[in-house]
C-alpha cells in the first residue's frame, strides 16, 4: 500500500491511499473518513464481525478506536481524512 497526504494540519490530516490486492488488519487511532474512487473492498469490524462492501462512489466513516479486516479484491485508491479526537465540530 501507498499513502500521499496533502494536508497534515494539528488534529485534521487529508491524502490518498492506494493498495493492492491483499487482506490485512488494521486499527484506527483516529476519526477516519474516506471516499472510494477506484476498486471494491471489505471491511469487518473485529468487535462483531459486521463486513461492509466498499466500492466507487462509497464514503464511509471509522470511529476512533475502530479495529478489523481489510479485504482488498481489486487495487482501491480512496481519499481520506484523519481527525484527532480533539477537534471541536461547528
Amino acid at each position: 500500500s501507498a499513502s500521499n497526504t496533502f494536508y497534515n494540519v494539528g488534529p485534521t490530516q487529508v491524502g490518498v491511499w492506494t493498495c493492492e490486492v491483499g487482506s490485512f488488519e488494521v486499527t484506527c487511532g483516529e476519526r477516519q473518513w474516506f471516499h472510494v474512487v477506484e476498486g471494491t473492498m471489505f471491511i469487518t469490524e473485529s468487535s462483531d464481525g459486521t463486513s461492509k462492501r466498499c466500492v466507487v462512489g462509497d464514503t464511509v466513516m471509522l470511529p476512533a478506536g475502530w479495529s478489523g479486516y481489510v479485504d482488498v479484491v481489486e487495487p482501491v485508491k480512496k481519499v481520506f481524512t484523519l481527525a484527532k479526537d480533539d477537534i471541536l465540530c461547528w
